[in-house]
């Protein structure tokens, strides 16, 4: 399950940190198919499930030549320890004329925590149209969430301060950003605005890998907000179950993109979540989809 009990901008970097996303989520080749990968935080807790849908996507990309990933479909199955490293099995499902197919399995002491399977495809011209980007403010009109987050931290209960003050490899500028402590119900409808806070250079494959890596970010928390629960709500369970995406066009995360979602059901102790992701002049790059467990302890 993907560490989905962090707050809607949390990611695995360890605050003070000089490392650039494109090193935290480098890999090492242990064996032709085999791929070793780390934690940039040690600490005991979750692994952030954007960093494990990254370092698969990137450990099938070390199989895969002169093709782009356009979707990949994943399940969270045990949450990961990010005091031990994981190993990434890629199986060379099919090599096709066009398209390309791998399935990733995520390993820790000998048990999988998470498996995704990605298609690959060569470049091809033909039928193009897509959604609009819905209206909103421009991110130059929004406040970076984490000087925000900075007022949240000088009332917010001492548990809540250390993931809280994290410094974050992704930017984010939220339109009606929440407080995670006085939330009331609203509609199941969020924008934010991010992008990559390092360089992350000229390749393309890297800034798909990135983006997937963001895309696992203030997703559940968006079937969160009709009910009125938060991270820090006594007694509230989540994770992130499954997660999907598809890639439209290439694009520079560098710069800054529209992330737009809403929740349309509810049910069974599951929140389902759709997200597009629009670059600033309006292009749609990638759509997500994601479900994840929203539940109250018994007797809360």
């Amino acid at each position: 399950m993907s560490d989905a009990d962090l707050p809607e901008t949390e990611g695995p970097e360890t605050e003070g940190q000089d490392e650039t996303l494109v090193e935290t989520l480098q890999l090492e080749r242990i064996e032709e198919n085999l791929f070793r990968g780390t934690s940039p935080d040690n600490r005991p807790g979750r692994i952030f499930g954007g960093q494990v849908i990254a370092q698969s996507l990137l450990a099938a990309y070390e199989t895969v030549q002169d093709r782009v990933c356009h979707s990949l479909h994943c399940y969270f199955i045990r949450p990961g320890d990010p005091t031990v490293p994981i190993v990434f099995d890629v199986d060379r499902s099919r090599d096709g004329g066009s398209f390309t197919t791998r399935r990733v399995v995520a390993i820790q002491r000998g048990k999988q925590i998470f498996n995704l399977a990605a298609s690959f495809m060569v470049h091809e011209a033909g039928f193009e149209h897509q959604s609009e980007m819905p209206a909103g403010p421009h991110w130059s009109e929004l406040p970076d969430e984490a000087e925000a987050m900075r007022e949240y931290l000088k009332t917010a209960p001492e548990a809540a301060r250390s993931w809280m003050g994290r410094s974050r490899p992704v930017e984010m500028r939220a339109v009606d950003a929440r407080n995670y402590f006085m939330s009331g119900p609203k509609p199941p409808v969020a924008q934010n605005w991010f992008r990559c806070r390092t360089p992350i250079g000229d390749d393309a494959h890297m800034h798909q890998v990135i983006l997937a890596y963001a895309s696992d970010m203030n997703l559940l928390s968006t079937a969160m907000r009709p009910h009125g629960v938060h991270w820090q709500t006594p007694g509230f369970q989540s994770a992130s179950l499954d997660h999907a995406m598809w890639f439209h066009k290439p694009t520079d995360f560098n710069h800054w993109h529209l992330y737009a979602h809403d929740s349309p059901s509810a049910s069974g102790g599951r929140g389902f979540i759709r997200g597009s992701i629009y670059a600033e002049d309006g292009t749609l790059v990638a759509s997500v989809a994601q479900e994840g467990l929203m539940r109250m302890k018994p007797g809360t």
